[in-house]
């Protein structure tokens, strides 16, 4: 695996035009392993959910501006922020960007004062299972079991005490 390149990370609304590349990937994506509309998964939450100061929305950008990588998060509820829409651009895999979206939406949450973070991926994205499993993430489903019989698998970290800034996400 090569390093990754250096990047410049930006906090959007879902309504910049930079986000455009990761929605139409990752519906594409969505499409492709599922079979379903995507773009009607991806829409299903209102923007505001993924703006502060509850939420977020990060792109990652290459030194021309370029999103390379993205993602999001919510609150799920007063202690938990949900990360959703986790997405690197098809032609740049395979660097650790994924992992450094993470980390940064890691980051966030605990600077808004969340104490757990909670996630969902598919089945068919055993890529996805593996990052997080990589990454410290609980699974709150049996391992062993075919994942299609299971549905969206739910993964769960709780962030350390003293890695936590800022203020409760309900004050």
């Amino acid at each position: 695996m090569t390093s990754a390149p250096e990047l410049t990370v930006i906090q959007v609304p879902v309504s910049d035009p930079r986000v455009e590349p990761l929605l139409r990937e990752l519906g594409h994506e969505y499409s492709t392993r599922y079979g379903k509309d995507a773009h009607a998964e991806i829409a299903r939450y209102p923007d505001e959910e993924f703006t502060e100061p509850y939420g977020g929305l990060l792109l990652l950008l290459l030194e021309r501006g370029e999103p390379v990588a993205g993602g999001a998060f919510r609150r799920y509820d007063a202690t938990t922020a949900e990360l959703k829409r986790i997405w690197t651009h098809s032609a740049h895999r395979r660097r650790g960007l994924a992992r450094r979206v993470i980390d940064e939406l890691e980051r966030a949450a605990r600077t808004r004062g969340y104490l757990r973070l909670y996630l969902t991926t598919g089945p068919r994205q055993p890529e996805a299972r593996g990052l997080y499993l990589a990454t410290g993430y609980t699974p709150l489903f049996d391992t062993g079991a075919d994942p299609e019989t299971i549905g969206p698998l739910p993964f769960e970290k709780h962030l350390a005490l003293r890695e936590r800034t800022g203020r409760a996400p309900d004050q």
